[in-house]
């Protein structure tokens, strides 16, 4: 395997858990269109875009509507969850990421985000963790969904990179599948049982250090 020298972390599920918000806000985009949805659902969207998101709500709803009611629902939704993440502050920035970010930069690794979520540079303000990202790759420049790699790759671009040197962090099925897919090593924050294909699985950034990544891919 190549030195690493960069990392690539997903935003949502890895560095905050913003997933209760999405839930809150596809929640109450779908009780307006009549269309029940549960948080067994809301799993069902992890990784996805915005669009692939609207579209699997508009099955479970067996609705079919024209591109421009598609672009305001998404819109609204979008409202919605900017109004509910607007108070995010650094106490929310899940447990270890914060010292394992700083941990990496003193050993010289490079930082990037890859994240589906078109909020990703604001949510990183709001968090306080901007500045430590070298690159930041998300939902407005990218046209294609995890699991295809294009976000990966446009990280390992932006940090001059190839990807066999930028080590990627994802919570979702999908994202592990696209850092696959792209020729990155993974590494799944979660459960082993959901994140199998990844190189190696932690349950979260606590206690981990850049020290040890070498032998949780070995």
């Amino acid at each position: 395997m190549s030195t690493l020298r960069a990392c690539l972390f997903d935003l949502d599920g890895v560095i905050v858990d913003t997933a209760k918000h999405h839930f809150v806000a596809w929640r109450r985009l779908a009780e307006e269109l009549s269309i029940p949805f549960t948080e067994e659902d809301n799993e069902g969207l992890k990784g996805l875009s915005r669009v692939d998101s609207l579209e699997v709500i508009l099955a479970k709803g067996n609705l079919v509507l024209d591109a421009q009611t598609k672009l305001q629902l998404m819109d609204k939704k979008n409202a919605h969850y900017l109004e509910l993440v607007s108070t995010m502050s650094p106490d929310e920035v899940l447990p270890g990421v914060s010292a394992f970010i700083a941990d990496a930069q003193a050993n010289g690794v490079h930082i990037g985000l890859g994240s589906s979520s078109k909020n990703a540079p604001q949510i990183l303000e709001l968090i306080g963790l901007k500045p430590a990202f070298e690159a930041i790759i998300h939902g407005n420049q990218i046209t294609l969904s995890k699991p295809d790699p294009e976000v990966f790759l446009l990280g390992a671009q932006a940090l001059g990179l190839d990807p066999s040197e930028c080590l990627v962090f994802e919570d979702a099925v999908a994202g592990v599948e696209a850092a696959r897919a792209g020729g990155f090593p993974v590494i799944g924050i979660g459960s082993p049982d959901v994140l199998g294909a990844a190189d190696a699985v932690v349950p979260g950034f606590e206690g981990l250090d850049w020290q040890a990544i070498p032998g949780l891919l070995a």
